[in-house]
């Protein structure tokens, strides 16, 4: 099991991550595995040049599904397939997307990542137990 600390730095993402009602992130790479913690923190200023300004309790992680995502769609490792326009809306709903649209999803992704020629992420799913420590 290993341990992460992960900003947040999606403004609509932020309360309801802290309140339990997101329980989902998409994240750069293909480290984490069920089983896994992770806790996340914002930041009072500048993002890694500042002190954190929240912190959550750890959490489990339950779900991890591999995707790639490409500046028009999302490639699903486990089905082998492209997701449908209506699996997007949903995964950007659960991600707590504003609005939660499949364009809304990449054009996010698209801001924090060059996905040119496709990325590989990993969708995040974890138990919610407790709230935030200052």
């Amino acid at each position: 099991m290993t341990k992460y600390w992960l900003p947040l730095t999606y403004k609509p993402k932020i309360e309801p991550v802290l309140s339990g009602k997101c329980t989902q992130t998409i994240r750069l790479g293909d480290k984490y595995k069920i089983g896994d913690q992770t806790a996340f923190h914002g930041w009072v200023g500048v993002p890694r040049r500042s002190k954190w300004s929240f912190r959550t309790e750890m959490f489990d992680l339950n779900e991890v599904i591999d995707i790639i995502v490409f500046p028009d769609s999302i490639f699903d490792y486990i089905t082998k397939m492209i997701l449908t326009d209506e699996e997007c809306d949903e995964l950007a709903r659960l991600d707590n997307i504003v609005p939660p649209t499949k364009k809304e999803l990449l054009k996010v992704l698209g801001s924090m990542h060059d996905l040119e020629y496709g990325v590989d992420m990993q969708i995040i799913r974890w138990i919610f137990y407790q709230g935030v420590s200052e």
